[in-house]
């Protein structure tokens, strides 16, 4: 961790001077840069007018789908601009067809939001939601996963980390599962993103989504899609509008054959620019640099909270990532979420309707999430740990 320069990574970011800020899963203090990005858009937009500055700014909003190509290894017409990951997802998913009988494959520890669009398109069409088993590490069973293929699978979709912890799910296999089996392959990456290097050829994912305020430290109701062209050429999103297509006659209209298709017209200009500042910055970093250091000081916490009686850390995985989770045996989460506010220090808390299925199976309680960035240091650890101390 001595290699990185994080009075650079402090400095840069204003918030680091107000809170100790560990949910950085929920939602990252933006660098300076990424805020000045977007109040001087709007400021410009302010007095030339909206119309206007979006097409004085073409060139740059091009350099947003290619910053956003780079971060995963992609070319830029395989990239589309959403709000969310979860409207990421979304629109891949809902525009895949699916009839009785179709089994849908994911992990124990996926996300409410993912499950319940499973369950709507089961309840709709007949298809199955199918759990893959964990391996004794606690992650998705690629053995398991191999067992289950056959004709009637029609998707295989998991979060590369979810909401609940540090797990790291082994996507690169599952992706190779996926792509031997000619099955698309979902990827929620709306946790890694920013926190992991990605690279879609390695993940051999057919799509991945990705949310800009987490790890990327991108504005609010920013995101984007990554889309293979083979998928493309195979669904048509359940959405269209006329940036997605184009009427081309009374009675005809053509679907853009980029990953275009799956975006509106309309957008927040200002915070989809701030999105390609907070890409470049963590570009500049280097996304290999980001993960180590994350990855060393998430280590270094769950060590520092596993050595404290009462309290219990419920990471699972063979690989893990910025995520920590913990529990105070005599104080609820909430309550220890609550305390360590007073003290200026960021948490979230993650609940069962959060993930169900991995809730459920683990007979888990309510955790506190902590999760740092590469701008978190030791001494913030060490002050965490001293107030769960006094919970316990």
């Amino acid at each position: 961790m001595t290699d990185f320069d994080v009075h650079r990574a402090r400095a840069e970011t204003p918030g680091c001077a107000e809170v100790v800020h560990l949910n950085n899963a929920g939602s990252s203090l933006p660098p300076a840069l990424v805020t000045d990005t977007v109040v001087d858009y709007l400021r410009e937009e302010a007095l030339i007018g909206g119309y206007e500055q979006a097409a004085a700014s073409v060139e740059r909003l091009d350099g947003v789908y290619a910053s956003a190509a780079r971060l995963v290894g992609a070319d830029p017409d395989d990239i589309a601009l959403t709000d969310n990951a979860t409207r990421s997802w979304q629109a891949v998913f809902y525009a895949l067809p699916f009839t009785a009988g179709d089994r849908i494959l994911t992990a124990k520890s996926e996300y409410a939001s993912n499950v319940i669009s499973f369950l709507q398109i089961a309840k709709r069409t007949g298809a199955v939601v199918e759990v893959v088993d964990d391996d004794e590490s606690g992650q998705l069973d690629v053995e398991d996963l191999k067992r289950r293929i056959d004709g009637d699978v029609k998707l295989i979709a998991v979060s590369h980390v979810p909401t609940q912890g540090g797990l790291v799910n082994p996507a690169e296999k599952i992706g190779a599962v996926a792509h031997e089996a000619g099955i698309p392959f979902l990827l929620d990456a709306c946790q890694s993103a920013g926190q992991i290097d990605l690279d879609v050829a390695r993940l051999n994912c057919d799509a991945l989504s990705v949310t800009g305020r987490k790890y990327l430290r991108g504005p609010r109701g920013t995101g984007f899609l990554y889309a293979h062209p083979r998928l493309r050429e195979r669904v048509e999103p359940a959405m269209l509008d006329l940036h997605s297509a184009a009427w081309t006659a009374p009675e005809s209209y053509e679907v853009d054959s980029t990953a275009k298709m799956f975006e509106v017209w309309e957008r927040d200009h200002a915070a989809v620019h701030g999105l390609g500042a907070a890409i470049d910055y963590a570009l500049d970093w280097g996304m290999p640099a980001i993960e180590a250091r994350v990855a060393a000081l998430a280590a270094k916490l769950r060590d520092v909270l596993g050595e404290i009686p009462g309290v219990r850390v419920h990471d699972q995985g063979e690989r893990k990532c910025g995520i920590v989770t913990f529990s105070v045996a005599k104080t609820p989460s909430q309550e220890v979420k609550r305390r360590l506010a007073t003290a200026k220090i960021n948490v979230s808390v993650v609940e069962a309707t959060s993930a169900q299925f991995d809730f459920a199976a683990r007979g888990l309680p309510s955790m506190v999430r902590s999760s740092v960035h590469y701008f978190n240091t030791e001494d913030e650890i060490a002050l965490l740990a001293g107030e769960v101390a006094k919970l316990a």
